[in-house]
């Protein structure tokens, strides 16, 4: 049943002894958004530890639905390696498992050896992928710049965080309800104004 599940992000994995040497020219030519963990060659497999062979895991991001089927053979026939693929359940936990991040227990591998490829923006993939964590950012931001409009916001990312301008599109609704929030809640309303008289009074002070 599970061989019959169709999703546009899957996972896969091939070995560095019997991929092609030109494997990012053979994932170029699929015209196909991937990424691509670092080589994975000092793994210890714990229960003989030995030295696994030497692998990559990676994740092809389509266009539309595909089938177990059609990921499957497209590894085998292009790139030799196993027939099974899994289904991207968690891009972030994906992410992590590249670099071992989230296990110090395992060998750790530097995040700057992550290949992408084929249009894939590898900045908007960690953005997506730390959805939660970037929309603690952007609240974060509004409050420290004491922005009260949707067009603040957005000129803000654009200059400074470009990536963060996707994941503000794409919960405008969101966003906008919060800013209007701001600009209508009476009691910030009065603490600004509150501080600005303090600040008038302060400059009194001083110009005397």
């Amino acid at each position: 049943m599970a061989k019959e599940q169709r999703s546009s992000k899957w996972t896969f994995l091939f070995y560095k002894e019997s991929c092609p040497t030109d494997y990012l020219e053979v994932f170029e030519e699929l015209h196909i958004p991937f990424i691509l963990s670092p080589w994975h060659d000092k793994d210890i497999n714990r229960q003989t530890g030995e030295l696994k062979k030497a692998h990559k895991h990676g994740a092809f991001f389509f266009d539309s639905l595909k089938s177990y089927k059609q990921v499957s053979e497209l590894i085998k026939d292009k790139l030799n390696g196993p027939a099974h693929v899994e289904v991207v359940q968690s891009p972030k936990g994906l992410f992590d498992y590249f670099t071992h991040a989230e296990n110090k227990d395992k060998t750790q591998y530097d995040v700057n050896d992550i290949e992408v490829g084929c249009g894939l923006n590898l900045e908007k993939v960690v953005v997506e992928m730390n959805s939660d964590e970037f929309m603690h950012e952007v609240v974060d931001i509004i409050e420290q710049n004491d922005f009260t409009e949707f067009e603040e916001l957005v000129w803000y990312a654009r200059a400074n965080h470009t990536p963060l301008l996707g994941l503000i599109i794409e919960r405008t609704y969101f966003f906008a309800k919060y800013l209007d929030s701001r600009r209508c809640n009476p009691q910030r309303n009065q603490t600004k104004k509150g501080s600005q008289t303090d600040d008038s009074k302060h400059s009194t002070t001083s110009t005397n």
